[in-house]
């Protein structure tokens, strides 16, 4: 099959609309189960690449969670604490395959933004893999192959028409690609860099110690950005992106808006968030929302009374920003990731309030003495890789 009719484009008055070998050759995907659309695809697409890189980096397997062909979370195969299992909805699933970790990971990082993704495996997809998906709010999933329990849990979801992509692992695409923009044509190279070792070499700070794991999760955080729509900032803490900033046009705005996902995800994690008691009835995605309400500055809305009855078997204390602030300082040993240069200091005093110890970027800005000057004084060790990564 070289080509795939789809309902619509992007929109549902844009059609026709298919996927198609523009050389007459094989596609590399099947369609094992659903109608995936044209989103679908994009978000498939770029979510593969993201993991297989991520496969190859880091030798652990990946996932990573899609929504409008960016990344709301990417993450490798480590094990999860405790607390992690818990504030992911996964603590009642017993001990979970390296893939399975992976998915709660890249999943947990940012559950408001997942809602309704699109999920890519960098390995074959396993009973316990699929388990977790299923529960979950999902539009599809893309993965180099399935086990025949996998491939019977997840065609139970969305009442059968769960969209289930097989993608030939050894398919390696053309060095030249294309995209039609107003009936334009616009060729380039395929942006094959590797976030290798070699890359990292160049610590340009005081600081010169950066540890394998953090070495590791720099490799992740330039992967993620690789596939995330620009100008975009990666915060990734042990192995997992916690929080992502994509298509800002100013930097700034990116470094605080991946920073204060990174914020709610380490609030997450606090005692005033662990004993929350919902009631029975509440499912993970309304849970969900009422955290995110509850610590951020709009909390009166889900603790004013008449509203916390409906969330709460017992009123909560009001979290107060003093007290994420002593929280929040607890949170250390992040690494930053950034598309492109940073243009003045301020993004580096913003990652420091993320616990920020580590940073990756291009360099090349006429402030990098600046830039370099504000991480010494932090005692941050920052790597220049010499490469921009934006991606359209």
């Amino acid at each position: 099959m070289n080509e795939i009719q789809l309902k619509y484009g992007c929109n549902p008055n844009q059609k026709p609309s298919r996927i198609y070998m523009e050389d007459g050759s094989e596609l590399p995907v099947t369609v094992l189960n659903g109608k995936p659309g044209y989103i679908n695809f994009l978000d498939a697409m770029n979510g593969w690449q993201l993991v297989k890189e991520l496969k190859e980096a880091t030798g652990l397997p990946a996932a990573a969670s899609f929504k409008h062909v960016s990344p709301a979370g990417a993450a490798v195969g480590l094990p999860l604490t405790d607390t992690l299992a818990k504030i992911y909805w996964v603590d009642d699933l017993g001990e979970l395959s390296a893939l399975a970790c992976a998915y709660a990971r890249a999943r947990g990082a940012d559950r408001m933004s997942s809602f309704g993704d699109f999920i890519s495996l960098s390995d074959i997809c396993d009973a316990d893999t699929a388990r977790l998906i299923k529960r979950e709010v999902s539009d599809g999933v893309i993965a180099p192959g399935y086990t025949d329990e996998a491939l019977e849990i997840l065609k139970q979801k969305k009442k059968g028409g769960y969209n289930i992509i097989q993608i030939a692992p050894s398919y390696i695409p053309a060095p030249i690609e294309h995209k039609e923009v107003y009936g334009v044509t616009f060729e380039q190279g395929r942006n094959e860099l590797k976030a290798d070792d070699e890359l990292l070499s160049n610590v340009v700070t005081v600081n010169k110690n950066i540890p394998e794991s953090a070495m590791i999760d720099m490799k992740i955080a330039l992967i993620t950005l690789k596939y995330t729509q620009s100008n975009s900032v990666c915060y990734v803490k042990n192995g997992q992106a916690v929080g992502i900033g994509a298509g800002q046009q100013s930097r700034i705005h990116c470094t605080r808006l991946a920073g204060s996902k990174a914020d709610n995800w380490f609030l997450r994690q606090s005692p005033q968030v662990l004993s929350l008691q919902f009631i029975d009835k509440l499912g993970r995605a309304d849970r969900d929302n009422a955290i995110d309400v509850y610590i951020s500055d709009e909390c009166m809305d889900v603790l004013a009374d008449g509203a916390w009855e409906k969330i709460f078997k017992v009123k909560p204390a009001e979290f107060t920003r003093e007290e994420k602030r002593e929280w929040l300082n607890q949170l250390q040993n992040v690494t930053l990731g950034s598309d492109a240069f940073f243009p003045f200091s301020d993004n580096i005093e913003r990652a420091h309030k993320s616990g920020v110890k580590y940073i990756v970027q291009p360099g090349g800005s006429v402030r990098d003495d600046a830039v370099i000057e504000c991480c010494d004084k932090y005692g941050m060790a920052m790597a220049f890789t010499g490469i921009r990564l934006f991606h359209h």
